[in-house]
């Protein structure tokens, strides 16, 4: 795999970059990795470095974005926080990745299982860790088709929260950085949600939150998200 430089990402579409995760996850679920020498890559971005996906996913040791979706030193920003959540500094890093580094696709990632989720649908308080479940509290009261064992002890309705907030973290993200709107609005970036099966390595994308306006979708407008 050749390592990314200027040239190669800007000819990279947010479709196409949506594309080259697929690919790489299929490979990391069947086994197989493309063929990468990490040390060139390492020598050949140490003047810079142009990747062309910005991922926000969960700290959980098992959500690696580099390896389920097989990319290399510098292929990819990683985001990573518990219950991949949205904040300001979050918003800070995704625009500086994609208005002045080139990234041209934001994936929310979330995954199956996820204990930040779970410790939300409890309602767990501890130390610096209740502001932070705060933020994932709107997700588990959106969610509407539990009506017993609102727990994390019932894994149906953990999953339900997790995909809600993948969701709701997509839109947040429009909604919260006017820079990030108006790349999505111009066809310079794409957002998706997406789910990460951690027993499989599968990850699903939400169609229902992919943002991405190209001659694939000429008529999409961030205005639609308002209604």
């Amino acid at each position: 795999m050749k390592t990314l430089n200027k040239e190669l990402q800007a000819s990279i579409t947010p479709r196409k970059a949506l594309e080259i995760l697929k690919e790489g996850n299929k490979r990391f679920i069947s086994n197989l990795k493309a063929h990468r020498d990490l040390l060139q890559q390492a020598n050949e971005t140490r003047d810079g470095q142009w990747p062309f996906a910005t991922i926000l996913s969960c700290i959980d040791s098992r959500t690696s974005a580099e390896l389920i979706f097989d990319q290399g030193l510098g292929d990819v920003f990683s985001v990573r926080i518990a219950g991949n959540i949205v904040n300001t500094d979050i918003l800070g890093s995704m625009e500086f990745a994609c208005k002045v580094a080139g990234s041209k696709l934001i994936v929310v990632l979330g995954h199956s299982k996820c204990g930040a989720v779970k410790g939300a649908c409890d309602h767990v308080e501890m130390g610096n860790l209740t502001e932070l479940l705060s933020k994932l509290q709107p997700a588990v009261y959106q969610e509407k088709d539990t009506q017993e064992n609102r727990s994390s002890s019932n894994s149906d309705f953990v999953e339900n929260v997790a995909q809600i907030n993948v969701k709701r973290s997509v839109k947040n993200i429009i909604e919260r950085s006017f820079i990030l709107e108006q790349m999505v609005e111009n066809g310079e970036i794409g957002i998706v949600g997406a789910m990460h099966n951690l027993e499989t390595g599968e990850v699903t994308f939400y169609d229902d939150v992919m943002f991405i306006k190209d001659n694939q979708n000429p008529d999409f407008s961030v205005a639609e998200l308002r209604h």
